[in-house]
């Protein structure tokens, strides 16, 4: 053989424990790998393995908490901006208030609802306590004159609204 020969590539053989048809067979208990302190370890947990759960379970911990402060910041936001919509809702409201009043017969009717002031020539027809007032009909016969009513014609005016004032006031 020279420098530069290659040598024809033999077939490689094939055991006769993984032959088709056969089932893998378990190393003896003997001549399985140990660990660093002499343990056995079972055959499916694996350096890879091991290495891969830890960058797994690594990876959990970290992100674990921004994954948590992200869900809170979005609930937060979808807070703030419900609210931002109704603040924005009842400012469009107050200021369509606030244009009504530039209106003047708007005016006039608030200070006419609010403060039941009356404009010139209006006629001003105001109720009593209606649940107060007990109706009384006038029985037939003659009709007396209230109490106070002065009976001489030459008393002056005042003297019989001063009665009537006195008399109302249970006086």
């Amino acid at each position: 053989m020279g420098t530069g020969a290659k040598r024809p590539a033999q077939p490689r053989r094939r055991s006769t424990a993984t032959a088709v048809g056969a089932p893998p067979t378990r190393p003896p208990r003997a001549d399985r790998k140990r660990g660093s302190f002499g343990f056995v370890l079972p055959e499916v947990l694996t350096v890879r393995a091991m290495v891969l759960s830890v960058v797994v379970l690594l990876a959990v911990v970290l992100l674990l908490p921004t994954v948590r402060a992200v869900v809170t910041q979005q609930a937060e936001l979808r807070e703030l901006q419900a609210e931002l919509n109704e603040q924005q809702q009842q400012k469009a409201e107050l200021e369509t208030e606030l244009s009504r009043w530039d209106d003047r017969s708007y005016i006039i009717e608030q200070a006419r609802s609010r403060y039941l002031f009356v404009m010139p020539g209006d006629k001003v027809w105001r109720p009593l306590d209606t649940d107060s007032v007990q109706e009384e009909e006038p029985g037939p016969g003659v009709v007396e004159p209230s109490p106070g009513a002065s009976e001489d014609a030459d008393t002056p005016w005042y003297t019989s609204v001063w009665d009537s004032v006195r008399i109302a006031g249970g006086d």
